[in-house]
């Protein structure tokens, strides 16, 4: 029988993972979900293997949800697999990640977390709580333990000014990474309002502000989670041990940090990945993700509905359909981002997508990507129609058919109770999307498309190419 994956198994062997084993924990990390398992912590634990930035995480467990046991059993040790496709070839590879150290219970253990916020080796806080876990909840700091992460976040930062006196040098780097825009920036506001709710005195404050960095944050990496059977199967006949902990991601991967030479300095684990990008302005790596992979995603989803695929990868496996999500991609949404970016950068993350769509370790269904689908029409896909028709003149065919198709698919045939229904091709399902009401009320499609509340303009235009937008 294979020994368990534990840190007593490692110590004994000559890989390099052990060596990171007894390095000193510089990163608080808000957040156990797999995520945060699988992109920076994998980063670091690269950078660790490097020796470059020679440092652990501590997890901070703030929830009472999902079971921490099998980590605890395993001394936090796991493995991920990558499995996907990189550069139209199929890809896998199994890492042993050494790089959390322990995870703190936060209303167990919270005296253990408050003497982690003074340790002189922390120089890190990662976060990623939900978008819900990144609001104002107006709460004491100075009390037991805060509800909402923002308000524990407040009190380590508390404790850490305490415990060093104010030192301008003992700042830390605070990373969110959930999905908001400028989350570091919303972060800093919550904490500023908060500091002044619990009457935290203006030293504080001041050093709240300019000891500590603040850095807005874009992740991008699929996770599903366990791996499939198939991997499992494989892996238990190849690894030299067990582990229950072990998760699956793709093998793309992305996490853009706004931050300046110093940030760069304190985060040296950035190195280890060319995925992970620190520069003082990342819009531009959150303008390609939300155009290029998520209104494609979007444009495409009721599309390939109605010609009956299930999943993503179904889709792209049929070159009719592939050759439609490929050509509005490159030849339609390329053309009207609203940003400027170089074509080149612009191609070679289009075909990072491509591949990314194509990973057959992926079952992607459509009707999940359909969820709020009206909110994502909205913010993904109606600026870039916008600019493409002041480019062109035109509405571009592939993006037009995608639109008439997401209007087909939100228009319910029937409603019960509070949920509504739609239907293609003879199959039901449920329209899970808060406009529902809206598109079962209206006429037409005319009407949908007239609704300044819905898309803050009159687009109705658009169902007709010849029309010019007023």
């Amino acid at each position: 029988m294979k020994p368990t994956l534990n840190r007593s198994w490692l110590e004994q062997q000559a890989i390099p993972a052990a060596r990171v084993l007894n390095f000193p924990e510089k990163v608080m990390q808000f957040g156990t979900g797999v995520l945060l398992r699988a992109l920076p912590d994998h980063f670091i634990h690269k950078a660790n293997l490097e020796g470059v930035f020679k440092g652990r995480i501590v997890m901070i467990k703030s929830t009472r949800r999902g079971d921490a046991d099998v980590h605890l059993r395993q001394d936090c040790l796991y493995t991920t697999v990558f499995a996907g496709v990189r550069n139209g070839e199929q890809v896998k590879e199994s890492v042993l990640n050494s790089s959390v150290s322990r995870i703190l219970q936060a209303n167990e253990q919270w005296e253990e977390v408050l003497a982690l916020a003074s340790s002189k080796d922390l120089q890190v806080v990662i976060s990623n709580t939900t978008e819900v876990g990144l609001q104002y909840v107006q709460e004491d700091v100075k009390t037991g333990v805060p509800e909402s992460f923002p308000g524990k976040l407040l009190a380590v930062l508390f404790a850490r000014y305490t415990s060093t006196g104010g030192d301008m040098n003992s700042g830390l780097v605070i990373i969110p990474t959930e999905l908001l825009p400028d989350n570091g920036l919303l972060l800093k506001s919550i904490l500023n309002n908060l500091a002044t709710h619990n009457d935290l005195d203006k030293s504080f404050i001041e050093w709240l502000n300019t000891a500590n960095y603040f850095c807005s944050s874009l992740v991008d990496r699929i996770v599903p989670g366990k791996p499939t059977p198939e991997i499992r199967a494989e892996l238990a006949e190849t690894l030299p041990y067990t582990d229950d902990a072990m998760i699956m991601a793709e093998p793309y991967g992305l996490w853009a940090i706004e931050g300046n030479a110093k940030v760069r300095e304190l985060l040296s684990f950035y190195t280890s990945d060319p995925g992970c990008i620190i520069e003082e302005d990342i819009t531009v790596y959150r303008e390609l993700k939300l155009r290029l992979l998520n209104a494609t995603h979007t444009l495409s989803c009721a599309y390939a509905i109605r010609a009956g695929f299930d999943t993503v990868i179904e889709a792209m496996n049929d070159p009719e359909m592939r050759a439609f999500i490929e050509g509005m991609m490159k030849e339609e949404i390329a053309q009207c981002i609203p940003y400027d970016i170089p074509q080149e950068r612009i191609t070679s993350f289009a075909n990072e997508v491509l591949d990314r769509f194509s990973n057959p370790y992926l079952q992607h269904r459509w009707l999940s990507i359909s969820v709020q689908y009206s909110s994502k029409m909205k913010m993904r896909v109606l600026p870039l129609l916008n600019r493409y028709h002041q480019k062109f003149n035109h509405i571009p065919p592939r993006m037009r058919e995608g639109l008439l198709a997401f209007l087909e698919f939100m228009t319910p045939v029937r409603k019960e109770g509070d949920q509504y229904f739609g239907s293609m091709n003879g199959q039901e399902y449920l329209i899970d999307d808060s406009n529902a009401s809206i598109f079962f009320e209206a006429r037409d499609k005319e009407e949908i498309l007239s609704y300044v509340s819905l898309w803050g303009s009159r687009i109705e235009w658009m169902l007709d190419d010849s029309t010019t937008a007023n």
